[in-house]
């Protein structure tokens, strides 16, 4: 099981990330296009500087939704290799079976 304040920081950025998503997306835009004046597009990435670094969607860390591990994190399932083997062998995954040749 994975530290409880490292989860909750995850889940903190989740929440930022959300809240700051159409700001970002739109400042985003604007310091992208090329026709607009060069002074907007820089104060546009000023702006984009100056939104919280947690806001950043790749500050999201993928953790297991069962114990909340970070490493082995497969994305399909939302789970870590542990938990979804121990899923897997006690039956809880429709379909999955232990590989044998």
């Amino acid at each position: 099981m994975a530290k409880t304040s490292a989860i909750e920081k995850n889940r903190k950025r989740i929440q930022m990330v959300k809240k700051f998503a159409a700001k970002r997306a739109q400042l985003k835009s604007i310091a992208a296009d090329q026709s607009s004046p060069a002074e907007a597009r820089f104060e546009a990435r000023l702006k984009l500087a100056a939104l919280p670094r947690n806001s950043a969607p790749s500050r999201i860390r993928n953790r297991c939704e069962v114990s909340g591990r970070p490493r082995g994190y497969y994305r399909k399932f939302k789970i870590s290799r542990i938990a979804l083997r121990d899923l897997a062998s006690s039956g809880h995954i429709p379909g999955m079976v232990k590989s044998s040749w």
